[in-house]
């Protein structure tokens, strides 16, 4: 979809895409933010001893962006399979034991897809940390906003593993997932934490 196409198709009934989607995009708008500050910072003198670090980061980061424009589809083909197995019949024994299982797989479908979205955005806030402190000084904001986008971002997601998991009968199993969605939203916290901070300071004219 084009952008504007995609926003019109999220504010519609219909029920992709939706928030892992729109988690996708915002993780992916804040990586680029990044990726404009590497741009900046690129091929000059003042940051000549990072060049290096900068035209590696910089590939990164496209690579980064790519993998989270993809998990706005990995989203949707996760979720499509849980919405149609709320639709299914439930009048017999047999149709409620089949529902119970297909919803039991598409539920774990639908976790494991925004686990897997939190982990790149993860990846993004690290790298966005790391040029918060080698890249532009006069772009330092962008990498603000950015560090600020792929937070949400990453909590959005958090909340996908969270409403999917809570449904799913093996206690067990849901349990674990939500235990991984809470170590990656604490870690993401560090990281941004430290990296506004940074800014902020820097911003305002410290160090």
């Amino acid at each position: 979809m084009q952008i504007n196409e995609f926003i019109r198709t999220l504010s519609s009934s219909d029920p992709v895409p939706g928030g892992g989607g729109a988690a996708g995009l915002a993780g992916a708008l804040g990586m680029s933010l990044g990726d404009m500050v590497l741009a900046l910072t690129d091929g000059k003198k003042k940051y000549a001893q990072y060049q290096q670090e900068i035209e590696e980061s910089m590939e990164k980061a496209g690579e980064i962006t790519e993998n989270l424009l993809a998990s706005i589809d990995r989203d949707a083909e996760a979720f499509e399979p849980l919405s149609k197995a709320y639709s299914l019949p439930k009048t017999t024994e047999e149709e409620i034991r089949y529902k119970d299982e297909v919803m039991e797989k598409a539920l774990l479908e639908a976790s494991e897809a925004p686990l897997e979205q939190m982990k790149i955005i993860l990846d993004a806030m690290m790298l966005i940390q790391r040029i918060s402190q080698i890249g532009s000084r006069l772009a330092i904001s962008d990498a603000g906003a950015a560090i600020q986008l792929t937070l949400a971002a990453l909590k959005a997601s958090s909340l996908n593993v969270y409403i999917n998991a809570g449904l799913m009968k093996d206690r067990g199993k849901a349990e674990e997932l939500e235990q991984r969605a809470q170590t990656l939203t604490a870690q993401a916290q560090i990281i941004y934490e430290d990296t506004y901070e940074r800014i902020l300071t820097a911003i305002k004219g410290g160090n």
